[in-house]
């Protein structure tokens, strides 16, 4: 199948894609529409985000639901509202000629008495996030008993975020005789166990995989050190004009306080991240989309969802635990055959997790250093003159007689004043500024410097070496640190065999600390085997022993003791 049209796909289904101008099949969709419309046996399809999933699975479905019957009989379950929201989207426009076909989203952060509402018009497609899906079962507003498809998208994605005991809940309402297909970007161990138990005999198509990196993402990377990650961030944007960006951090709050940052410093920015309401959230998402902002900085849980196509860049400010999911960060940038750049923030210590990601994904990365001062004014010249020969369109009424007489300017000369005036304010602001570079190995000379000091003043008040480095190891285990009197640690009962990462943690203490007033303030945390530690401010110490003892993470018990 080349072509959409040598497809048996109804001739209404095939003048909808045709108005949206859909002629040539994605591989997904060559592999899977066949399919669909002629087994009836499970799926399991691996493809990345943005490869056209949704009309894959809906278009040869909706040439086989019965729209004389006012049953359910298509459950598509996804990660997040956006996404909700826009496979609707999709379908209602793949079914704008099949007018008794109907499709519901329902989905948190809106009202459920609307959408229960929405349900008397007896669509025969449900489309939900698995959260407001269970509310809805609970109210008995919905009922899956005569489904015949499931799809489960994005199913990495829904596991990643928790909702396995909901998709459980939700697969055992639906009856045994149903298709289910499952599509993911990637096949961990979580997605294998749902598809072995839910999915009968399925049959698999893999589009791509992890190794199979986009060609057209060029990928760099600069080793900087935590405290200048923000002065080399401004650096990048400078150097790189006329960008339409994401910046992924790791936390809640890190992508706030980037955010903060960028906007005092008078960027086009603001962030997105789940301490937002759902209408926040929205109004961001929207001025995105709009380019009434042009960069956005999102956490990777926060940026599901948020399908654009003519990002230039993608700047990692943290780096993900997970290779695959700098891959998935990266490859929104290079969409719709354009070329795309994905640049990452290392930190010194961080070699081990480059090397990694560089093993399992295969991506060439180039170091580079981040950008002098010289070389932002050189970039920015370059971006003046081509904003100004590509943007032809007149704004309004212009009287030449209003040009004064330039006779005593040559062309250079007048280009040279002209760029003097645009650019003055930033070249001021970097012309006394040392390259992050310099600044990076005076302050790295200045410590090593300092701390030697330090050290031949402990060894002149008589301790000994051997004492020093056991005092500054915890009696549990854990690497030696350096003590902040401002801060408390503790012991916490769960590890990495409890599939805790730092992420989770962060979680985890600003849920705990959530009914203060203020935000704690989180220093080091250390995920080991079995257990974990954490610093925090000494003022949330009660409020974290309490916090703790109200919640579960994955179903355990949590503890946490003040560390000796």
């Amino acid at each position: 199948m080349n072509l959409f049209t040598e497809s048996n796909l109804s001739a209404e289904v095939l003048q909808a894609i045709g108005d949206l101008g859909f002629v040539e099949p994605t591989e997904i969709q060559k592999q899977t529409i066949p399919f669909i419309s002629t087994d009836t046996r499970d799926l399991i399809a691996l493809a990345a985000t943005g490869t056209g999933k949704t009309a894959a699975f809906s278009l040869p479905i909706l040439d086989m639901i019965d729209d004389n019957s006012r049953k359910i009989q298509l459950l598509v379950l996804c990660p997040t509202r956006e996404l909700c929201l826009q496979i609707t989207k999709d379908i209602k426009n793949y079914t704008k000629y099949l007018k008794n076909i109907k499709t519901t989203a329902v989905y948190g952060g809106s009202s459920i008495m609307d959408q229960i509402r929405s349900l008397r018009d007896k669509p025969q497609i449900i489309v939900g996030t698995p959260g407001r899906v269970i509310d809805m079962i609970g109210r008995k507003a919905l009922d899956f008993s005569d489904v015949q498809w499931v799809v489960l998208d994005e199913a990495d994605e829904m596991l990643s975020m928790g909702f396995k005991d909901d998709l459980e809940t939700i697969l055992s309402e639906t009856p045994e005789t149903k298709q289910t297909f499952l599509f993911s970007a990637t096949m961990n161990k979580e997605v294998e166990r749902i598809s072995k138990n839910y999915l009968t005999n399925p049959h698999r198509i893999s589009v791509g995989s992890i190794n199979a990196v986009k060609k057209n993402i060029k990928h760099e990377y600069y080793v900087v050190g935590y405290r200048q990650k923000k002065d080399a961030l401004k650096r990048l944007i400078d150097s790189n004009p006329n960008q339409y960006s994401i910046i992924f951090c790791r936390t809640r709050m890190e992508t706030q306080e980037v955010a903060d940052f960028l906007m005092q410093n008078g960027y086009a920015a603001d962030a997105l991240h789940g301490d937002l309401s759902q209408a926040q959230r929205d109004t961001v998402m929207k001025k995105f989309r709009l380019k009434n902002i042009d960069i956005l900085v999102a956490t990777d849980v926060a940026a599901r969802g948020l399908d654009v196509d003519s990002l230039t860049h993608v700047i990692h400010f943290s780096l993900p635990d997970d290779p695959e999911v700098f891959v998935h960060r990266s490859g929104r940038t290079g969409r719709a055959g354009k070329d795309g750049i994905s640049m990452a923030f290392i930190k010194p210590e961080e070699s081990r997790k480059l090397k990694q990601i560089k093993s399992e994904t295969k991506i060439e990365m180039t170091e580079k250093q981040v950008p002098s001062g010289k070389d932002i004014i050189k970039a920015q010249v370059a971006g003046v003159f081509e904003k100004l020969l590509t943007e032809h369109e007149d704004f309004f009424e212009f009287d030449d007689s209003l040009i004064p007489d330039l006779s005593n300017f040559t062309k250079e000369e007048l280009v040279h004043q002209l760029l003097q005036f645009q650019l003055k304010d930033l070249a001021t602001y970097y012309k006394d500024r040392n390259d992050l570079q310099k600044q990076e190995l005076n302050s790295r000379g200045d410590d090593r410097g300092s701390r030697r000091e330090r050290g031949r003043e402990r060894e002149r008040n008589g301790e000994p070496r051997e004492r020093r480095e056991r005092g500054d190891r915890n009696d549990r285990g854990g690497k030696p640190r350096r003590k902040n009197e401002d801060m408390v640690r503790f012991f916490f009962n769960l590890g990495k065999r409890d599939q805790l990462k730092k992420v989770d943690m962060l979680d985890i203490i600003n849920k705990a600390t959530a009914k203060s007033k203020k935000r704690a303030d989180i220093g080091d945390i250390e995920i080991l085997d079995k257990f974990s530690f954490f610093e925090i401010e000494k003022s949330f110490k009660n409020e974290v022993l309490n916090g703790l003892t109200e919640m579960k993470f994955r179903g355990k018990e949590m503890r946490a003791e003040v560390a000796n």
